[in-house]
């Protein structure tokens, strides 16, 4: 697969990690994607996509892209053979700006990019994109519909400050300590964290420390959970291996057998890191 990103012009980047452009064969027919503490804007180009937000959840098909808030769960992603998108990797609080409703209503439910944006706009931005010159102009093009949407949100500054402390400390720090640093109750924080980013401090917290024990793993090695989990501040392994079932779907032991097929089937693939195969 070809894959492109660059981090995008202030004030977007604040808001955003990169933007990308992938094109090709996905390694599997369908990809299982663990929650992390980030949110997802997909422009489609091909053909359309299938994205299952949860495990209760319906599988829906996309065809102009999706919309994906701050998971709390594992979702699955089903890419066309090939395929061909510009999207965003966006920071927990970014797609704030751009939602016409409270992210609390995509929690864990993908929206079309047309639900967001609407039919007439994301049709005129996707055949824009479409007969671009290639993959940069295709992200500036991105870039430049995100800067002409960028609009001023309530609360945004307060949510923005309290989440960079919850990602300086990788997820551990107290809730008590947050509301010292935002300044505010926690119930004002937590009603703003779920209208910005549509999960509370805590439950955000919680996906950090997570995502950041997990990236820890070498799974081409030996790997001791205990020591892993009492690193990671867990109370104790058994709590561990349910925040793993939570936020992956698979127990710690079937989850590395799954990270090193992919690791052996696929070696040095640019999606090899995060993606699992869920087929």
């Amino acid at each position: 697969m070809e894959y492109v990103s660059r981090v995008p012009r202030p004030p977007l980047d604040g808001l955003i990690d990169d933007l990308y452009y992938l094109e090709g064969a996905p390694p599997y027919a369908r990809l299982r994607l663990p929650a992390a503490p980030a949110a997802l804007l997909i422009v489609n180009l091909g053909a359309p996509f299938r994205v299952r937000g949860g495990a209760d959840i319906e599988t829906s098909e996309y065809a102009d892209g999706c919309v994906v808030t701050t998971p709390t769960r594992a979702w699955e992603f089903a890419y066309p053979l090939p395929t061909r998108s510009v999207g965003a990797h966006v920071k927990p609080w970014g797609l704030a700006p751009f939602l016409p409703m409270p992210a609390a209503e995509l929690r864990d439910r993908p929206v079309t990019v047309e639900q967001v944006w609407g039919r007439p706009a994301v049709a005129e931005l996707r055949d824009r994109l479409a007969t671009a010159d290639g993959p940069h102009e295709m992200m500036t093009l991105l870039e430049e519909e995100l800067m002409r949407r960028l609009c001023e949100t309530a609360g945004l500054g307060l949510v923005r400050h309290t989440s960079s402390v919850i990602t300086a400390t990788s997820g551990a720090v107290t809730i008590g300590d947050l509301n010292v640093a935002a300044g505010v109750s926690s119930t004002h924080l937590a009603k703003r964290f779920k209208e910005l980013i549509g999960v509370t401090p805590k439950r955000l917290a919680r996906t950090h420390r997570f995502a950041a024990t997990v990236l820890t793993i070498d799974p081409a090695g030996p790997v001791d959970w205990g020591e892993l989990a009492a690193g990671a501040g867990y109370f104790d392994q058994a709590h561990f291996g349910h925040e793993f079932q939570a936020f992956t779907g698979l127990t710690p032991t079937r989850y590395i057998e799954v990270r090193r097929r992919f690791l052996r089937e696929h070696p040095g693939h640019t999606l090899d890191g995060w993606p699992l195969p869920a087929d």
